[in-house]
């Protein structure tokens, strides 16, 4: 027997959790819903999820590695150090950039029916990951390929990919409120996703930077620790990688997610005011 679920807007805050999770299957279908409009429209469809990664890494290959002659980490091939750095990007920038624009997409159900508002941005992790595995196995063949083998820091992938699903969630959250009051936040978050790619260790190593007057400054970014941490799992330790900066980029990632959530659920019934 199928049971209906009425929920009602204007519960209290235990009611709103326990009706996010009673809307789990609406997740799921927002979720693959918005993986589907992501790549149904596209001529190439879901291979640019493989292109997109390579030639990215050709074109940064090429120009800071050939041209500008910098060097990566000792004994690590450059292209696989780029490509690991792409990665674990691709996955925040992705994620980051769904979340923020999720209350506009779905606006039409915004202001049609009652939900968690949550389930929005929820759903729009859905498709940084599905780009994050095709990015990952790409770089396992080429790993493979080149012959330079995996670490078995590999094993703790899964800690920094639940680290940047945490501070994407937490900047995406805050940027896609601000998103639906302020309509030219929409055309800043492109600026700041190309900005964040040159300032993020990914075409090079963090241990240019060590030893400099920047470097506190630099490592408070929470994901400069989280690139170098998950490059650190993929190519061992070779790679360069401070330990100590997990502390900071967890701290930060953790008061950002809270805030984050604390700053939407009070703002989500105003959505519907500014859709």
């Amino acid at each position: 027997m199928k049971h209906t679920i009425t929920i009602k807007a204007g519960g209290s805050e235990k009611d709103y959790w326990k009706d996010l999770w009673l809307n789990r299957q609406l997740l799921w279908i927002l979720s693959k819903r918005d993986i589907s409009v992501r790549y149904k429209q596209t001529l190439l469809g879901l291979a640019w999820s493989v292109l997109r990664p390579l030639m990215t890494m050709g074109i940064m290959v090429f120009v800071f590695s050939l041209v500008a002659k910098l060097e990566g980490d000792p004994g690590i091939p450059y292209p696989l150090m780029v490509l690991s750095g792409i990665t674990i990007w691709t996955f925040f920038s992705n994620t980051f950039t769904q979340i923020s624009s999720s209350i506009l997409i779905n606006s039409n159900l915004v202001s049609k029916v009652y939900f968690p508002r949550l389930l929005m941005p929820l759903s729009s992790v859905a498709v940084g990951f599905v780009d994050f595995l095709i990015t990952f196995v790409i770089f396992l063949v080429f790993t493979v390929v080149s012959g330079y083998g995996l670490s078995w820091n590999i094993i703790f992938v899964p800690a920094f990919v639940i680290l940047t699903f945490f501070i994407s969630l937490g900047f995406g959250l805050f940027f896609a409120v601000l998103n639906v009051r302020f309509r030219d936040i929409g055309q800043l978050i492109p600026f700041i996703v190309q900005v964040g790619f040159y300032i993020c260790p990914i075409a090079y190593t963090s241990r240019l930077v060590e030893g400099q007057w920047f470097e506190s400054i630099y490592k408070l970014n929470p994901i400069v620790g989280i690139i170098d941490g998950f490059r650190w799992c993929l190519l061992g330790d070779k790679a360069y990688f401070d330990p100590q900066s997990l502390i900071s980029t967890t701290i930060l990632s953790l008061i950002t997610l809270v805030l984050s959530i604390v700053y939407f659920r009070k703002k989500e019934n105003t959505f519907v005011d500014h859709i």
